[in-house]
């Protein structure tokens, strides 16, 4: 089978390091969909408007060369821990397909494009199917969530500058906000002191954790489209 993009998506993140590591959990993160020429048909999403939430069927296009493995490490168990792959959401698939719920913020019959929001892609991410969601038969909530059960991110306390927030709007600021909480560290690498930095919205916001606080130190204009600076590439994962 042949499958081909039938649109892309547009993300505050340029790069894989720091994006929620499942949608939905930051609620407030916004995104567009914007379809492929070929695609392009205003008439495709007539009816869309009466739904709430999309099932996004995409491709993990930073990960297509990646070294796939029956087992993996999921961040949740502290990246010690081996699990099947199949008993994860881990982006190391062999078809590198992912799954997400979205929910629709705006539709856009012009462009034609699909603003969404608790989107957990990066930018330029190609999607290669929509679906509606439907809450009578894809909601579970009685549905045992396996090794998510007995685990919970451990959340960190956030000081993000006045300064910073300024820059963004309302939103964006809540958005980074919750998910620098969600430490975006790889769970490997818990080294106190240690300085990161992730892409957001075209800054390169330079953070440190310390005993849970993690503590904005700087944001710099990302000088290139992976939205990584000179002196903070190394720690890119």
């Amino acid at each position: 089978m042949k499958i081909e993009p039938i649109a892309f998506f547009h993300s505050p993140f340029t790069s894989k390091f720091g994006i929620p590591r499942q949608s939905g959990i930051v609620s407030e993160l916004r995104g567009t969909i914007r379809f492929s020429p070929a695609f392009a048909h205003a008439e495709a999403l007539r009816g869309l408007e009466h739904y709430d939430y999309l099932w996004l069927i995409w491709g993990f296009s930073e990960n297509v060369d990646a070294v796939k493995h029956a087992t993996v490490r999921p961040p949740l168990l502290g990246g010690n821990e081996r699990m099947g792959v199949w008993a994860t959401r881990s982006p190391f698939r062999p078809n590198n397909l992912g799954l997400s719920s979205v929910r629709i913020a705006a539709i856009d019959l012009k462009t034609p494009s699909i603003e969404v929001l608790g989107a957990d892609l990066m930018d330029g991410t190609p999607i290669y199917d929509i679906k509606p969601y439907l809450p009578y038969v894809d909601s579970h909530p009685e549905a045992r969530g396996g090794f998510t059960d007995e685990h919970e991110w451990k959340q960190l306390r956030v000081d993000m500058p006045a300064a910073l927030r300024a820059l963004l709007s309302e939103a964006d600021a809540t958005a980074l906000e919750k998910t620098l909480a969600l430490d975006p560290r790889p769970h490997y690498h818990e080294d106190d002191g240690r300085q990161y930095g992730m892409p957001f919205r075209g800054l390169d916001v330079v953070f440190v954790v310390t005993d849970g606080v993690l503590r904005v130190l700087r944001w710099v204009t990302s000088p290139s489209p992976t939205g990584c600076s000179t002196d903070i590439c190394a720690s890119r994962g």
